[in-house]
């Protein structure tokens, strides 16, 4: 007998605004974007404390707790910089690596991001074939129909330049474009990693978080469900 797949429900999944659903796989943890974009003397610096509060009250020593608060000034930015593109939603994913040299000690890190980006109008189809049409050095280009609607998959192998001062390390970039029900917005589901030699376990990963899409509540329908259920009792 199979058994049937786990969820958790994330409070985020209760949200009145909500206008998209997915469920992340194992091993991935959300980071707060909203509350650590926040800086000490804003308004929402209350949440900010609160987003950071339990790594701080773990770091006992004075320089290292300045340190993590200066990488975190830094990882500020980059989320800024990923919020001023349409990311809202962005989590790291951390593996164990069991295949390569035989070696299960290692671990694989990646990163996800969920952004919007408004479109010209146009059919779902449409907008899933252009989103790859213009994508200028993407591989392994893909059309399927998934339950939330038509998708389009690309990958891509980027160097980061010599004059940004990151690691010329080779980056994998694995991309669902996913068009909005009501023509006008389009998903994007980006799954980065350094571990260029195991894309095709990524991409497999990130077409079952695909899958997972839904543009619409899928707790409603369990809702009546249950109700019914109880209505029958």
């Amino acid at each position: 007998m199979t058994e049937l797949p786990r969820f958790v429900i994330d409070e985020s999944a209760h949200n009145a605004e909500a206008d998209i659903w997915f469920a992340e796989p194992a091993g991935f943890t959300t980071i707060p974007m909203r509350a650590l974009l926040h800086t000490p003397d804003s308004p929402g610096s209350e949440a900010l404390r609160g987003a950071i509060a339990p790594i701080l009250d773990s770091v006992q020593d004075g320089l290292a707790r300045k340190e993590f608060l200066a990488q975190l000034a830094r990882g500020q930015q980059l989320l800024a910089a990923l919020a001023d593109v349409g990311t809202t939603r962005c989590s790291i994913g951390l593996h164990r690596d069991d295949v390569s040299n035989g070696d299960s000690g290692g671990h694989l890190f990646s990163l996800l991001t969920l952004s919007w980006r408004d479109i010209a109008t146009a059919a779902p189809a449409v907008t899933a074939a252009r989103a790859v049409a213009a994508a200028e050095g993407h591989t392994h280009i893909e059309y399927l129909d998934l339950p939330c609607g038509p998708a389009s998959f690309s990958e891509l192998v980027r160097t980061p330049n010599a004059e940004s001062g990151l690691p010329q390390t080779p980056l994998l970039q694995v991309f669902a474009h996913l068009p909005h029900p009501d023509g006008k917005r389009l998903v994007s589901l980006t799954l980065g990693t350094t571990a260029v030699n195991r894309r095709a376990e990524y991409r497999s990963l990130l077409h079952h978080i695909a899958e997972n899409v839904s543009f619409e509540n899928p707790l409603l329908e369990a809702e009546a469900i249950k109700r019914a259920a109880a209505g029958r009792g």
